[in-house]
């Protein structure tokens, strides 16, 4: 499974590669490709704080996936309804019988 992001910039989730770089360079926990371009472009540089704090929200939200993929079924399914009564076993043909 890989680790999806969200851009803190534009909001949108995106796939960066597993190994987290580009072939023009490394990939950004903190931002799209289309918004990494753009900051690139002016000069800003990301947090390496707010890029540390993605990669543990990344990397939580892979385990509780892996987690959940891995829960066993539960064994003990019971019904969704209870067992009918003996007086709803009995059909309405044993009530007549009894009051006549």
């Amino acid at each position: 499974m890989r680790m999806v992001f969200e851009c803190v910039e534009c909001g949108s989730h995106y796939l960066p590669p597993e190994e987290l770089s580009y072939p023009d360079g490394p990939a950004s926990p903190v931002w799209c490709t289309h918004c990494q371009t753009a900051k690139r472009a002016a000069g800003v540089r990301e947090d390496p704080l707010l890029a540390r704090l993605a990669l543990a929200a990344a990397r939580a939200a892979l385990a509780r996936r892996a987690a959940e993929d891995a829960a066993p079924a539960r064994s003990d399914i019971r019904p969704s309804r209870p067992p009918r009564s003996h007086r709803a076993r009995s059909g309405p043909g044993g009530v007549r019988s009894r009051l006549g």
